[in-house]
């Protein structure tokens, strides 16, 4: 489904009615569109007939139509919203509905179904899974709890006050704090189809936060540094009234200090850099500025959310010293909330987040201060040994990204004969930017070496024009990795904008390193 009012109002329906509900991107490849309905038996369909990007219209029956070939699982219903802008051709009066004739048709509202607080709510697949599908499965009432208590005392946001997740319901953040979160506190929740840049301009965000007067607004970093690239004076912002704005928050990706001050200056509000996952469903860390917690510590993640007891640990399972990387784990019991299972797979969902007994397994790495506070530093596998060093790929991408010319990286381990690996910095220059690629190689190289020091051997540098990511703004990391090592690989399914991903592969593949 785009990101229309019929969207919300299919999966709060279903919600009403007892029914378990599986949202995906709109516009999702038809592989991965099959994968999914053989993975999880859908009784019924709800689809668009379109979505709208800003320079194009995604057209969904073909997607839906190759997805139903594919699967070996066929749903009752297809139930489709028919756009102005394009309605399907295709009909089967025994499986096809018309979303507006059914409605037209439907006699009064359906009661609501009572269920158990741990019974199902959805089943959420996680971005970028290989193989058999990931699908973390929510419960109703822990979830319900959890929301409810974090919108006021970690995003500050009371009943009555407007909060804008600017996300995707096919990710976590659409889920939690766009369906679920601000109806729970009775706050208006804000619904956009469109982009930051492109619908039409980079002064889309600053007009719709004026107009709907939006307090806190969630978003990924990657959203502002789109901004920040096609606006980096800031120029569209001082065109609106931005007064009702408290908070931004920032999750999903990193946020250096460079995008945490133009986005503070920009959009005059303070920003928030906070940790959680798909598998928690609300925040594992954050600066709580509803409890009156000080963002006294902004280049972190913020301190750890009441019920979650969070360890960064060696591999002996022992505490790690304040400021020393390690694997982030949170102690058992999780609180209220956190995923209950695998959809239709409790052996993997044991063997993949518990296998260390007394913990949940994050999979991330990070450093936690003195005074408790967390900063994540990537994945575990984004951590990379160069020359017997453990370095975080995110410590690199944070020192290039301080250069005032650059609008995002992406650090990749490639295989090093000599060494092991050796980090290679796929980097985006900003639109400002009028250096020459050898000119801004060498200043990147020193900045590296002064911030993170010699031991990085950070020598390697390719400028690229984007940086390729799923729908949910998680960076192809792997594939890149493949394409850098000359392994062979495949476009993942979920990536944004599949056709320009051979512009990443020509570049990559036309280097030649020392």
């Amino acid at each position: 489904m785009p990101m229309i009012p019929e969207a919300m109002i299919a999966l709060h329906a279903c919600s009403r009615i007892g029914a378990i509900h599986v949202a995906v991107f709109g516009g999702f490849a038809s592989n991965e569109l099959a994968r999914r309905i053989d993975h999880c038996h859908p009784k019924v369909i709800v689809t668009a007939s379109c979505g709208i990007e800003p320079k194009k219209l995604i057209k969904y029956e073909p997607l839906i139509q190759k997805a139903m070939e594919l699967s070996t699982h066929k749903p009752k219903k297809i139930i489709t919203v028919n756009r102005e802008m394009h309605r399907n051709l295709h009909f089967d009066k025994d499986v096809d509905l018309d979303w507006h004739e059914a409605m037209d048709k439907a006699q009064h509202p359906h009661s609501y179904v009572p269920v158990d607080a741990n019974d199902p709510l959805y089943i959420l697949y996680t971005s970028g899974t290989t193989g058999v599908p990931k699908g973390i499965v929510r419960p109703c009432g822990g979830h319900a709890v959890a929301l409810r208590w974090s919108m006021k005392n970690s995003f500050d946001v009371s009943p009555g006050e407007v909060f804008w997740a600017a996300s995707d319901i096919g990710w976590i953040v659409g889920h939690s704090y766009m369906i679920y979160a601000p109806f729970l506190n009775r706050s208006p929740s804000v619904v956009f189809e469109g982009k930051p840049v492109g619908s039409p301009d980079a002064s889309t965000f600053f007009r719709m936060i004026e107009e709907y007067q939006v307090k806190g607004l969630l978003t990924a970093p990657t959203t502002i540094r789109v901004i920040e690239n096609e606006d980096p004076d800031g120029l569209f912002s001082k065109k609106y009234d931005l007064s009702s704005l408290d908070h931004i928050f920032v999750a999903g990706e990193n946020a250096d200090d460079a995008l945490l001050q133009w986005a503070t200056k920009t959009f005059r509000a303070p920003v928030v850099d906070h940790w959680w996952q798909t598998e928690s469903g609300w925040p594992i860390t954050n600066h709580h500025v509803g409890m009156g917690m000080s963002i006294e510590n902004p280049a972190t993640c913020g301190k750890p959310t009441p019920g979650f007891n969070v360890k960064v640990l060696k591999e002996d399972l022992s505490e790690t010293s304040p400021g020393e990387l390690g694997h982030v784990h949170v102690e058992l019991p999780l609180p209220p909330g956190a995923m209950m299972t695998i959809w239709n797979d409790d052996e993997r969902f044991k063997t993949a987040y518990f296998s260390k007994e007394g913990y949940y397994d994050t999979s991330d790495a990070g450093v936690m201060d003195a005074d408790g506070y967390l900063k994540i530093g990537g994945r575990i596998d984004d951590i990379i040994n160069v020359a017997g060093h453990r370095l975080s790929t995110k410590q690199i991408e944070t020192a290039i990204e301080e250069h005032d010319e650059i609008a995002e990286s992406a650090v990749i381990g490639m295989r090093d004969d000599l060494k092991g690996l050796m980090p290679c910095g796929l980097v985006v220059k900003s639109s400002r930017c009028t250096k020459t690629d050898d000119e801004m190689r060498a200043e990147l190289i020193e900045l590296v070496r002064h911030d993170v020091g010699p031991v990085a051997a950070f020598k390697r540098v390719v400028f690229v024009p984007f940086l390729p990511k799923t729908r949910s703004a998680k960076i192809v990391r792997g594939t890149l990795k493949k394409i850098l090592d000359g392994d062979e690989f495949k476009i993942p399914q979920t990536v944004d904008n599949p056709d320009d991903f051979h512009i990443i592969v020509d570049i990559l593949q036309a280097q030649k390193f020392e």
